[in-house]
Formats: structure tokens, sequence, C-alpha cells
């Protein structure tokens, strides 16, 4: 299930650090998050934000060895139809399915601001 956006402690685990970081660069343009790891079966969508009438379904990448592609090599055709089928679920339990969507990435190759790269309109739904 979601978890809130006061959320917990992200200062020890890597993952959790990258995607509070990506929260606030999406704030700091001036979306607003409405949830935070999003689960049901079958996949996981780290941040869900409202930009305007838009919602927006983001995936946070943490590499810190671009040697395996970096952080955008690992958005995989299977990851993104895992990230679809979560948005669905979304929708439907929040009422939201006729709201405008896409799907963004915050992709990180460190745990600091200057290694945000964000990619929106990374991808659509089939």
């Amino acid at each position: 299930m979601e978890t809130p956006v006061s959320g917990k402690d992200t200062t020890g685990d890597p993952g959790r650090q990258a995607e509070a970081l990506a929260a606030r660069h999406l704030e700091g343009r001036g979306l607003r998050i409405l949830a935070r790891n999003f689960r049901c079966r079958g996949g996981e969508i780290d941040l869900v934000c409202a930009d305007g009438p838009t919602l927006v379904f983001v995936e946070v990448r943490l590499r810190r060895n671009a040697g395996y592609g970096g952080a955008g090599a690992s958005i995989t055709p299977r990851k993104q139809q895992r990230l679809i089928l979560a948005a669905r679920h979304y929708l439907a339990a929040h009422a939201d399915a006729t709201r405008p969507c896409r799907f963004d990435c915050v992709l990180l190759d460190g745990l600091h601001g200057d290694a945000v790269d964000w990619l929106r309109d990374a991808f659509a739904a089939d």
C-alpha cells in the first residue's frame, strides 16, 4: 500500500535517500507529492505527483556505477510494463481514471543535487 507523504526516516537507505532527493527536486519545480512507494501486486511506483491537473507517476533510479549502463539503462520495457500496471491500480483505487497522466523518470548518478536528470514523459502506456 501507500506510504504517507510524511514517510519514515530516509537517512540510512540509499534507495530512500534517492527518492527523497528526487521528491525535493520535483517539488522545487512545482510538482506536489501525493504518494510515495505505492505498491500493488505486480508493481510499485516510487512517487505519485500532481503537475497541475496531470498525475505524474515517477520512477526513481540510482546508479553509482555507469559501467552497467547508468540509471536510465535499468528502466527496461518489462519495468515500464510493471509501472504501467501499478499506475492502473492507483487510478482505479483513487477514482482518477479521467485525469491526464504521464510517466517520468528521475535518474540519479549519485546522492547529490547536481546528479539529478529528470525525464518528463519518459515513456507512454500502450
